[in-house]
């Protein structure tokens, strides 16, 4: 609980990723100051919000942006870095969900704990996919045993489907052996 309370008190990026859109900035050679003006304002404006709903990005002066995903949307996780970031321990989590797009729909950039973030996004991931459907068949909890409930409940659901085939053919073979007495 007490790591859920230090990501969910994340709102800004780490000073370090200004320093990297300073360096990569200064790539552009003489366009320095073209490059750096917006990425001045991103840097400014970035905010983060980790809920028990799911994470949302907002940034943007002039052209306010605001992407909001919720847990059980996400679809996979990447970390890309390059040797600059590396270099700064800064990475970007990159967050895809089943939108179509190829490009990942939010990243989020600026966060030193990108590991434990990201680690953290994946059990809430699979925290909001694990969540009960409405009428869905519910989980059959573990043999005494001590075998793991997941193989049991599909030990279990298999037996049944069998017993449900072979009640089938008998009905069929009743029904056929009837049409063929006429």
């Amino acid at each position: 609980m007490t790591e859920e309370r230090e990501l969910s008190a994340i709102k800004r990026p780490e000073s370090t990723l200004w320093t990297y859109y300073l360096i990569s900035s200064l790539m552009t050679g003489p366009f320095f100051p073209l490059a750096l003006i917006p990425l001045r304002f991103r840097y400014q404006t970035m905010r983060y919000r980790f809920d028990e709903e799911g994470v949302s990005m907002r940034w943007g002066v002039l052209f306010r942006k605001e992407i909001n995903l919720t847990y059980a949307r996400i679809q996979d996780i990447h970390l890309v870095s390059n040797f600059v970031e590396r270099w700064l321990g800064l990475a970007r989590i990159q967050i895809q969900t089943a939108s179509g797009s190829a490009k990942a729909e939010m990243t989020i950039e600026g966060i030193p704990e990108f590991e434990r973030l990201r680690d953290y996004l994946y059990s809430r991931m699979r925290g909001a996919r694990g969540l009960p459907v409405p009428g869905a068949p519910t989980p059959v909890p573990s043999s005494p045993d001590g075998a793991d409930s997941s193989d049991s409940g599909l030990a279990t659901i298999l037996g049944d489907a069998a017993d449900e085939l072979r009640a089938i053919r008998r009905l069929l073979e009743e029904r056929t052996g009837e049409g063929q007495d006429d």
